[in-house]
């Protein structure tokens, strides 16, 4: 069975987080994983890009409950009317998170992957404080494909069942 592997961003990305979250979706697919996401536009729309280019199974958990709002690279479309609450759908699905960028939806979606101990790798997005202490919940990567590397490694050691 494979890892599912959540990619969370924005919906309006910069260009470079769009860059990267294609790049991290052509390494989840190459890796034989599994891509979640919120099957939307921006940073979903360009990591489900780059799994497709790869030919890889890209999952969208999406908030409408039309399942023609997925974006196009959208191989399995799950509508289910539940607007931001789908957060929960698309963590509890995955695996581990690769965080891209984001906004404050993003930021929701850290804090229930690591609620429910799903693991957390981020390319420049949130840091996480408690008081003056930084949290170390999220892991931190320098490049999308060190970023998989991480994301994969860290689904295996929580019991992931692995590519392929």
């Amino acid at each position: 069975m494979s890892v599912y592997v959540a990619v969370i961003g924005g919906a309006r990305a910069s260009q470079k987080d769009l860059e990267r979250s294609e790049e991290v979706g052509r390494e989840v697919a190459r890796a034989g994983a599994v891509l979640v996401c919120g099957g939307r536009e921006g940073v979903m729309e360009a990591a489900s890009r780059g799994a497709r280019s790869q030919g890889g199974l890209v999952l969208g958990i999406l908030p409408e409950e039309d399942r023609s709002a997925a974006n196009p690279y959208v191989t399995v479309a799950v509508a289910t009317g539940m607007g931001n609450a789908r957060n929960a759908v698309i963590v509890k699905t995955a695996d581990v998170v690769i965080a891209v960028g984001g906004g404050y939806g993003t930021l929701s979606e850290i804090g229930l992957a690591l609620n429910v101990g799903r693991p957390v790798v981020g390319l420049e997005t949130w840091r996480l404080y408690r008081g003056e202490d930084r949290d170390e919940g999220i892991r931190e990567a320098a490049s999308p494909r060190e970023a998989v590397a991480v994301a994969l490694e860290l689904a295996r050691r929580q019991g992931g069942s692995g590519p392929g």
